[in-house]
């Protein structure tokens, strides 16, 4: 089985790319299933309904999120009715949603996915390794072999202690929310496949995808600047892992880069 995970869309920019991209995507590595973190799909920060939508139109089996969940009120209720939308399975009990699910395979596999949270430098949300355990005893409950994380995580030494923590017991760890893709993709020893940051997928002349001047006045003078979202070409950052159904092992992960995808400005 292959699994496919495209980080973080930025944008109405971000998630248009995406949407023309996507037709290649699938004729070069023809994905089983596909997951993808649209946190900041609308206007930067959140999504909204018409955004997840769009995306499960186009084929989208799973939406992970992250810090900016709750950006757009609007999505309160569309979370509780939309079990493919999920959000950080360690926020506290009795937040609006669901932080992980069980989903079918066309092929006739279920795969288990969950978003978690980190907190080094983040929220102080609930432990993740431990929530993380939660799901995992859930998919051995369930008889589920392939359990797939988006560890959305600021600090990129409790990434990688998490896919440590849980290699041989998850299949894919990937790291999202730096927006910027790192070059250890990798699997672990007991079949884990890893990456720190799969990257975003957004506007490429940008910091992280934002205007480059609003940033760097925030740097020279330490004022608050309102971010704004870049404008151009943009690039689309993910991995593509091939998993055993039966073990949920992972024997191969790949890293997806494609950059200069035109969009319309408007």
């Amino acid at each position: 089985m292959k699994i496919m995970m495209i980080g973080d869309i930025v944008g109405k920019a971000g998630l248009e790319a995406f949407l023309v991209t996507l037709p290649s995507l699938r004729a070069a590595h023809d994905p089983d299933f596909l997951i993808v973190n649209g946190e900041n799909a609308a206007s930067g920060r959140g999504i909204a309904p018409d955004q997840a939508r769009r995306l499960f139109q186009a084929g989208v089996d799973v939406i992970t999120l992250g810090n900016h969940t709750w950006h757009k009120s609007e999505i309160i209720g569309y979370i509780d009715r939309e079990p493919r939308l999920l959000r950080p399975a360690n926020y506290p009990e009795g937040t609006p949603g669901r932080g992980w699910g069980m989903f079918e395979v066309a092929n006739g596999s279920t795969v288990c996915v969950a978003n978690l949270l980190g907190r080094a430098l983040m929220d102080p949300v609930d432990d993740p390794f431990r929530a993380g355990d939660a799901v995992l005893a859930e998919a051995r409950r369930a008889g589920v072999a392939t359990v797939c994380f988006d560890f959305h995580a600021e600090a990129t030494s409790e990434k990688q202690a998490f896919a440590s923590y849980v290699d041989g017991r998850a299949s894919i760890v990937a790291g999202t929310h730096t927006h910027v893709q790192t070059a250890d993709n990798r699997v672990l020893a007991k079949g884990t496949a890893f990456i720190t940051d799969i990257g975003m997928t957004g506007p490429q002349d940008s910091v992280i995808g934002m205007n480059t001047e609003t940033i760097i006045n925030r740097f020279l003078t330490h004022r608050p600047q309102r971010f704004e979202l870049a404008t151009g070409p943009c690039k689309l950052s993910g991995i593509v892992v091939d998993v055993a159904s039966d073990t949920g092992r992972a024997s191969r992960i790949e890293r997806i880069a494609i950059s200069d995808i035109p969009v319309d400005p408007d």
